[in-house]
């Protein structure tokens, strides 16, 4: 009698239907995400195959609303995400949707920028006057304008009156921005995100890349954007360094908003780097000529010139040079008059301009010593001579 089945080389016997045994039949359920193959075009639909007994439908409806760039990507023999909206409607087909998978699968991607709080870099595709709107994959997300950065938030508040006017956030659409999801909710469709924490975290990696990088001694450019009593802090690109009063200038300041205005451009050299505490020190003076390796240029023992009194004390009062770099010496008590003097108070006071003579030049200890009681001294007549033919 003949057999139905057909041999095989292992001796195991084979039913000719047998195939249909091995197809993926299961029927599809609602809310279910499958993959299938995209394996016709039809009257504006996409035929999907999931392994059901049938192709699934994705609507005319649908792929109409998706935009040029989805839909050239929808093309034959492409393995896509589908969702399952309805295992059979009224005509037998299994209705199946693209945006809803994919949405599926952006949300789970939220989820995960939420819990790794990685920064997602997107486009910026609407506004409204609560924010401006952003794409996560196929997900509408929303930026408030709290969570702009500060600089954005300023166009806001001086715009808030005047409705008339174009929104400040106009421009913007189209442009990119650099976010942090702070909230996403599947359940309530909610995906809430942050541009200034975002821009926070960008600061502290180019600060981190920055301290890497400078070395000591090097001259950078920056942007004075604060000042105190004790000095000026400067911007040198995603870092701020301290200028302290000191290292403003070789001239004497009171006050850092004498020489600078906080937006101004200036170079400055790096004095220290404290990696620990992510804090530089920074000098203007250091790039500048030194007075004191000049003075012997530009004065000379027994030379006579003019000084302003700024400062007295015990043991003499200071005075400040009327040259470009406003050296200071002093004039030891010693040194102000013939006559006994108790205080210099006796003799002079701040503010008050007087000639002096230098006495003694110092480079090494910057000191320069002057005098008020030898001035007139025959001492120096002949320097006097020398000078006055000079001139």
């Amino acid at each position: 009698m003949a057999s139905n089945s057909i041999g095989t080389g292992s001796g195991v016997s084979e039913h000719p239907m047998d195939f249909l045994l091995q197809t993926d039949f299961s029927m599809p359920v609602t809310g279910e995400i499958r993959y299938g193959h995209v394996v016709e075009l039809r009257n504006n639909e996409i035929l999907v195959d999931i392994g059901a007994k049938s192709e699934g439908v994705i609507t005319s409806r649908e792929v109409e609303g998706l935009d040029d760039k989805t839909r050239a990507s929808l093309e034959i023999g492409k393995k896509i995400p589908v969702y399952v909206v309805d295992p059979e409607d009224e005509s037998g087909n299994t209705i199946l949707s693209y945006v809803k998978a994919a949405a599926e699968q952006d949300w789970l991607i939220t989820e995960d920028l939420l819990n790794s709080q990685e920064v997602y870099e997107t486009v910026i595709v609407g506004y409204n006057r609560g924010g401006v709107l952003v794409k996560v994959g196929h997900l509408r997300g929303f930026v408030p304008n709290s969570q702009l950065q500060p600089s954005r938030q300023a166009v806001i508040n001086n715009n808030k009156e005047r409705d008339s006017e174009p929104s400040p956030f106009q421009k913007l659409v189209g442009k990119k921005i650099y976010l942090k999801v702070i909230e996403a909710d599947r359940e309530k469709n909610r995906l809430i995100l942050s541009e200034k924490v975002a821009a926070q975290e960008i600061r502290d990696a180019r600060r981190g890349e920055l301290l890497e990088s400078i070395q000591e001694g090097d001259i950078r450019e920056g942007r004075v954007v604060n000042l105190a009593d004790f000095g000026a802090f400067i911007d040198i690109g995603g870092i701020e360094g301290l200028v302290h009063l000191s290292e403003l200038s070789w001239k004497r300041i009171n006050n850092p908003s004498e020489k600078l205005s906080v937006g101004d451009n200036v170079n400055v050299c790096v004095l220290k780097i404290d990696q620990e505490r992510q804090r530089l020190a920074l000098s203007i003076k250091r790039l500048e000529s030194d007075p004191w390796t000049l003075i012997k240029e530009n004065y000379r023992d027994g030379q006579l010139t003019t000084a302003t009194i700024t400062k007295l004390t015990k043991f003499g009062a200071f005075a400040r040079l009327h040259d470009e770099y406003e050296l200071e010496g002093l004039i030891h008590i010693s040194e102000l008059s013939d006559e006994h003097v108790n205080h210099p108070r006796e003799v002079v006071k701040p503010t008050q301009e007087v000639t002096v003579r230098i006495i003694r030049i110092d480079p090494e200890q910057r000191q320069l010593g002057l005098s008020l009681k030898q001035v007139a001294s025959a001492e120096y007549l002949e320097t006097d001579l020398e000078m006055l033919n000079s001139a």
